[in-house]
């Protein structure tokens, strides 16, 4: 049996890192003693574990050498200042921010092999929520299609930018529905009952950062280095639950059957029937899989599958994605 470990949250009280510490809890994780870390605005406040009120301390005094794992639940920037010093105390990092741009990206579904003789502590990336939810339902395809390109147009949850969009989304909301006079504050336009084109601003190349993260880390997940692959992002008036549209161009005719019976028995996959289709509120919330629906040929191409995808994007794919990398990773921890 796995001995207890001393784990730390960074950003336990966003919604990711209060998710992580209920996952914690519901997995029946092997924790010794948790503590739950913040920026100074947010420490003072309390999270409940394991039917105990736990007090969040300020992350800019603790010392990680009192913790063997620390999961980083935060802005890039606050992981750039602290994960190097958790590493240097001998804490291995789980990381969901994407400041670790040198780091190990994995998702256990696709790619769990990259733990094998991995020399702790360590950095580990829990990649974007994106980027895991198309590694789940893409990983089981790769033996049979021969891959030659992906195009994902990616509808997101305001959830991914934090509380304050799903605040900012509940009053743009509020505001309309009682026809009072609307100010964009979060976002810089209206985002109720709207889609806008790009989540963040565009480079040079008219490409967002959400959008080459994606790219990159779906790439690693994948082990297709060299995949092309083409993202839109969307900014979605939906709270939680990330949805996909996904064409695959195979360079050979693709087995719809073998393509559904592989997606059937894949690990963290719900497989909708043909008559219908996944939707993020109605399924996807709350769950922890990733849900694939109208599996098809091209309009008039056989050489390439269209799916469509759903998950929770904190839940699924934040939280228990770095909670299941955590299990594989304290089985090789003396």
């Amino acid at each position: 049996m796995t001995q207890p470990l001393d784990i730390a949250v960074v950003g336990a009280t966003g919604s990711v890192g209060e998710t992580l510490v209920q996952i914690l809890e519901e997995l029946d994780f092997p924790v010794a003693t948790l503590h739950l870390l913040a920026s100074m605005e947010s420490a003072g406040s309390s999270v409940m574990f394991a039917g105990k009120k736990l007090k969040v301390r300020e992350v800019d005094s603790f010392d990680f050498a009192q913790v063997k794992l620390a999961f980083f639940a935060t802005a890039a920037a606050v992981s750039r200042s602290f994960a190097g010093k958790a590493l240097q105390a001998g804490c291995t990092v789980i990381d969901l921010s994407g400041g670790l741009d040198d780091a190990l990206a994995l998702v256990p579904e696709a790619n769990a092999e990259r733990l094998d003789g991995l020399a702790l502590p360590a950095r580990i990336v829990s990649p974007c929520s994106a980027a895991v939810a198309l590694a789940v339902a893409l990983a089981p395809l790769k033996g049979l299609l021969d891959i030659e390109r992906v195009q994902v147009m990616a509808a997101l949850a305001v959830s991914a930018q934090g509380r304050e969009a799903v605040s900012e989304l509940a009053r743009q909301t509020a505001e309309l529905l009682n026809a009072r006079p609307l100010e964009p504050r979060f976002f810089d336009r209206q985002v109720a009952f709207n889609l806008l084109a790009q989540v963040g601003a565009a480079d040079e190349q008219g490409h967002t950062a959400p959008e080459r993260r994606l790219v990159s880390e779906l790439r690693v997940l994948l082990g297709l280095p060299e995949l092309k692959i083409s993202v839109s992002c969307v900014q979605v008036p939906v709270f939680f639950g990330d949805s996909f549209s996904v064409a695959v161009q195979s360079r050979h005719p693709v087995d719809l059957k073998a393509v559904n019976q592989a997606l059937e028995a894949a690990d963290s996959v719900e497989l909708v029937e043909r008559d219908d289709y996944p939707t993020p509120v109605g399924d996807a919330v709350g769950q922890d899989v990733v849900y694939v629906g109208r599996v098809r040929h091209g309009v008039d191409e056989d050489q390439q599958l269209n799916l469509w995808l759903t998950t929770d994007n904190v839940r699924k794919g934040a939280a228990l994605n770095a909670v299941q990398v955590a299990q594989l990773l304290i089985k090789q921890m003396p």
